[in-house]
């Protein structure tokens, strides 16, 4: 056999393929679940979500319970606002008339790139994502974030 012709390694040529490249199997999960690295960024991001609104919860718990959050990688290209925008709220349809669009309650949007890219770490991140959900939150309530959040705007 000639070495140009495919049959000289073990594996190539006659359709038969490896698992990998040192026969050792497929890799499994190089963290356990229970470790906070094995969920990815963006999961860990979502649950600092639910932990901003999980703070605001023991105070404003039947405000909020009409209130739905979403994370969004990215603002849409069609926003009219000058900057980058951290977050959005989509106000709801309280018109319950036509069956087929049922009454929702407001939605407040949070933007994981923007918010990413102005927070340091993770707890700058945690106090950031807080602010802007009070911030929004208040904007739906239409009062002043002072009165959601006392500490509102406070370094710390």
């Amino acid at each position: 056999m000639q070495g140009g012709e495919g049959g000289s390694r073990p594996g190539s040529g006659s359709g038969t393929r490896r698992r990998d490249r040192h026969g050792r199997g497929l890799r499994g999960r190089l963290v356990p679940p229970d470790v906070p690295l094995y969920r990815s960024r963006s999961q860990q991001f979502d649950d600092l979500v639910l932990e901003a609104v999980a703070r605001l919860e023991v105070r404003w718990e039947t405000e909020l319970s009409d209130v739905e959050f979403a994370v969004q990688e990215v603002p849409d290209a069609d926003t009219e606002e000058d900057g980058v925008p951290l977050a959005r709220t989509v106000r709801g349809s309280p018109d319950t008339s036509d069956p087929g669009k049922p009454a929702t309650g407001p939605r407040i949007v949070l933007f994981r790139r923007p918010l990413l890219a102005r927070a340091e770490d993770e707890d700058e991140l945690s106090e950031l994502i807080f602010d802007v959900v009070v911030e929004e939150f208040a904007e739906i309530l239409g009062v002043d974030p002072e009165i959601i959040d006392p500490g509102y705007g406070e370094l710390g």
